[in-house]
């Protein structure tokens, strides 16, 4: 179907008619017709008087989708849309260049930091340019691009022609436009009401994200959209197509002033998910800080001054629970309001529900919750039949008090920090790496290790943030563990000095590992100066191993401190065994943690029982060891090249006496 005649038809069909079959076959046809990755546009142009007549005798840039584009692409396409009246070069490229399409539609040029040219949502594919001069002496110049151009169009029963409009008379008449089943009802009359459509028809190219009629199914949300509201969801000055988007990067809005500041990002799933987000930075009475996450419905409709999103539900507006929020994701599959946790809420609804009635009888809460492809890894497909110890890891995710990012950096500035969960005796473990906008926040529980993806996801009680792994389901080894954790870095770098690390891996053992953190080996610095120093050289490897080994425990099952908590009940020392003797132990619980007590000294446990696929390791506040443990001077252990340099020397003199 050809589509998009422009006004200049009439005279560019007389032009045609000068000239013979021949001639009408310009450069740029010839390149199009040889090329068989190009066959379907050259199909369409062959079939378009009006672009023939362009190329054979006019300067144009003329921008060509691939076969496997036509593949991804639904509805009929509009070939002079993809051609302008003038060549631009990559490097002439300006941010718009207008079609030759009815009333010559803009399209939207952007450059990206990896060097990236895009045109709408659709990239030119590098290398694939040609440049050339047509039989008229006239500049043509061809891109190839790997995404069909959509330009915004009428539904067939529209009863006025529709060309090239603005933002506004976009939300003015959308009932008439091919937008799918979406509708902008509410949010036109709250933009009328609050007298904001001068926002909407403001020259230049902006970014416009519109709430569609779904995501105001609370009655109260309508009412909640102000003035600020509204400006909360324009990028102004900037133009963002989802695939040239520079994902998490915050934008600022047109919400931005000294007592509001609000800016608006965009980000990807693995799923395919586009969503957006705004976060209120700075609030006021009306307005609370956090995070509002939302699906994109329908992405990147070009207007006249910019491009549109259409969103599922408005950004800014804080007014549902963290219970009401999960509960949104049961109407998905009915294009519900959010999509992003969907697989999170199924798992809390087959574990009965309890779960979910804990969270809402919380007046402060904080969630961890996973992702939809956190959950898609074989590890948790039969815990999940469990149900006993499934409801124990969701509880495991669940925090008793509204905890953001700025108090989880507050509660971090001195040390990593540690906050108890709703699951008994469990704490995650939070950690932030780097500084500024390039800072990664880390929680660990259960074991595992997440990153969150999403943070301050803000609900009237409470938080919502998204990480990339389910906690308490391990997925790595001992010694992966060991490698990533930034709290047992010290123990991982010793053990590399002597290969100890190497048995780590091995996933046919069951090992307990006590595992001091940094800090309790910068405490033996202090205690033991001279012997703390030897530990890290890899001349002392030897002693570091065999104090690395005095730690580890290797059985045919894992000690929990729970059981060893037991053990010691019916017994002075608890015996284990390890990879040269015997480790002997006492541990007893004191104000709600365990505590070791090991050659009359006690030890904290600072994290206990975290989990991995062939162990479990207990962090531990202090090393088991001793000051004789290693004899840096006058004692019985020197280093390897020590003896080296002994032994070359009895050589030698051995030598000079037998040839005197």
């Amino acid at each position: 179907m050809i589509v998009g005649r422009g006004p200049s038809a009439l005279a560019a069909l007389l032009l045609l008619c000068c000239y013979t079959t021949h001639a009408a076959a310009a450069d740029l046809a010839d390149k199009l017709r040889d090329d068989s990755e190009l066959s379907q546009f050259y199909s369409l142009l062959e079939q378009n008087p009006v672009a023939n007549a362009t190329l054979s005798l006019r300067s144009c840039t003329i921008f060509v989708p691939t076969n496997e584009a036509f593949q991804r692409h639904k509805g009929p396409t509009h070939v002079l849309y993809h051609i302008t009246t003038a060549a631009f070069s990559k490097d002439q490229l300006e941010k718009t260049v207008s079609s030759d399409m009815a009333g010559n539609p803009p399209l939207y040029i952007t450059k990206s930091r990896n060097g990236d040219i895009y045109v709408n949502n659709a990239r030119i594919i590098p290398s694939l340019s040609v440049e050339l001069t047509n039989r008229e002496g006239n500049r043509q110049v061809m891109h190839i691009i790997d995404e069909v151009l959509e330009p915004l169009t009428a539904l067939p029963t529209a009863k006025t022609e529709i060309n090239n409009l603005d933002a506004l008379q976009f939300i003015q008449k959308a009932d008439q436009l091919s937008v799918g089943d979406n509708k902008l009802r509410t949010y036109r009359s709250q933009l009328a009401l609050m007298k904001k459509e001068s926002l909407y028809n403001a020259p230049g190219a902006h970014t416009f994200l519109l709430p569609v009629d779904e995501g105001f199914k609370i009655t109260t949300r309508s009412s909640l959209v102000d003035g600020k509201v509204i400006d909360g969801h324009v990028i102004p000055n900037t133009v963002i197509f989802t695939a040239a988007s520079q994902h998490d990067e915050p934008k600022t809005s047109a919400a931005f002033e000294d007592q509001l500041k609000v800016t608006v990002s965009f980000f990807k799933q693995k799923d395919g998910k586009m969503y957006v987000k705004s976060n209120t930075i700075v609030g006021d009475a009306k307005h609370p800080e956090g995070v509002v996450l939302s699906e994109i419905v329908k992405a990147n409709i070009p207007v006249k001054n910019g491009v549109i999103h259409l969103i599922r539900r408005p950004l800014m507006i804080i007014d549902t629970t963290v219970t009401q929020f999960l509960q949104s994701f049961k109407f998905v599959n009915d294009n519900g309001e959010n999509g992003a946790l969907r697989k999170f809420l199924e798992v809390i609804m087959d574990s009965g529900g309890a779960v979910l009635d804990g969270i809402n009888n919380l007046s402060e809460v904080t969630i961890l919750a996973p992702s939809n492809e956190a959950w898609n890894t074989s590890s948790i497909d039969n815990i999940v039949r469990d149900r006993k110890r499934m409801t124990d890891i969701l509880n495991m995710h669940i925090i008793k008090e509204r905890l953001n990012v700025e108090k989880i950096r507050q509660k971090n500035a001195n040390m990593i920090a540690q906050v108890p969960t709703v699951n008994n005796r469990t704490f995650l473990y939070f950690n932030i790496i780097g500084e500024g906008a390039d800072a990664k926040i880390t929680v660990e529980g259960g074991g595992v290790n997440a990153t969150i993806l999403q943070a301050d996801v803000a609900q009237t009680n409470g938080y919502v943030h998204i990480i990339d792994h389910v906690l308490g389901v391990p997925h790595t080894t001992v010694l992966g563990k060991l490698e990533t954790d930034p709290m047992m870095s010290d123990t991982y770098r010793m053990g590399q000095f002597s290969n100890f690390n190497d048995q780590l891996n091995n996933t046919q053992r069951r090992y307990t590992f006590f595992v001091p953190r940094d800090k309790g080996w910068q405490k033996t610095e202090l205690d033991y100066p001279s012997a703390h120093k030897k530990l890290f050289m890899r001349d002392f490897a030897y002693h570091s191993k065999y104090i690395l080994e005095r730690h580890l425990v290797i059985a045919d099952h894992v000690f929990t401190m729970k059981d060893l908590a037991q053990m010691s009940l019916t017994t002075d020392n608890v015996v284990l065994p390890t990879f040269r003797d015997s480790l002997k132990m006492k541990v007893t619980e004191e104000a709600g943690r365990y505590v070791i007590t090991w050659n009359y000294k006690k030890i904290n446990v600072y994290r206990p029982d975290v989990e991995c696929t062939n162990g479990i390791i207990h962090v531990i506040d202090y090393p088991l060891l001793e000051e004789k443990d290693i004899v840096v001077s006058g004692g019985s252990y020197m280093p390897e090249s020590s003896i080296c340099i002994m032994l070359a020397n009895l050589i030698m003199i051995t030598v000079a006496k037998f040839l005197n």
